[in-house]
């Protein structure tokens, strides 16, 4: 005759066994308590919030001039997004923020969507923000639809904020760490008029060590470089200005 045990009689007749039953000698699921070393939690003393301001500062929708000066007209200007950026391109605050991959032009209302969702999502307690760009300076000229040519340059429409390559946009600090923040930055880069990436300064830096990385480890001597320099089939004569200086890196 075959013997049943309940599970609580199983249980109970399964203690102080090693890996088998007592009675009927199947093995067994035992719950045995381990030890688990958990890294210790990072240390934010050395940072203090600003107590008057958290938050990004509203940015003038359009440049202020003093007395009688009269708003002035540019060309488009485009040597201003174009390349690397040169002096704006590292974290002041050392921890994380936006940076462009490629160059553009920052209008009054993306500004305004990078401050009202910092405003929305950061905690002031322990989160501040800072801008790395200026307001709106650089004018942009429209003409009506359905005017005749001729008559000079069109009215002042709106101004922009040109932004090169490797420019850091914004930048946020505090007590936190890169897994609070990345949501946050990575859903204002997503909206950008250009390419941009959430970055921490390890990130940031793990990069750049990786590009110059891959420019030494590159075995390939006939790169775009090498053929610009060394004007292989008179390329000099049709490539483009830019290209002459960053090789294509930047576009």
């Amino acid at each position: 005759m075959a013997l049943t045990v309940s599970r609580q009689v199983f249980r109970t007749l399964s203690l102080g066994t090693k890996g088998t039953s007592a009675v009927s000698g199947a093995p067994l699921w035992t719950q045995t308590a381990g030890y688990k070393n958990f890294p210790a939690p990072p240390n934010y003393d050395d940072i203090e919030i600003p107590k008057e301001r958290q938050k990004l500062k509203i940015l003038q929708k359009v440049p202020q001039y003093h007395g009688s000066i009269r708003p002035i007209k540019m060309t488009k200007r485009l040597d201003l997004i174009r390349g690397e950026e040169e002096v704006h391109r590292d974290l002041i605050l050392e921890q994380y923020g936006i940076v462009a991959r490629r160059g553009g032009m920052l209008r009054h209302g993306h500004l305004e969507m990078i401050r009202l969702t910092i405003a929305r999502k950061i905690d002031t307690k322990k989160m501040f923000a800072i801008w790395r760009i200026d307001a709106p300076w650089k004018p942009i000229t429209r003409r009506g639809q359905g005017k005749r040519m001729g008559g000079g340059k069109g009215a002042i429409d709106h101004y922009v904020t040109p932004v090169k390559a490797e420019r850091i946009i914004m930048e946020v600090g505090g007590k936190c760490s890169y897994e609070e923040v990345k949501p946050i930055l990575k859903q204002i880069a997503h909206i950008l008029p250009f390419p941009a990436d959430p970055v921490s300064k390890e990130t940031l830096e793990a990069r750049r060590k990786e590009e110059e990385r891959l420019e030494k480890e590159n075995i390939n001597p006939y790169t775009f470089k090498y053929f610009i320099q060394n004007d292989m089939l008179g390329c000099r004569d049709w490539v483009r200005e830019i290209d002459l200086k960053y090789f294509g890196k930047y576009r």
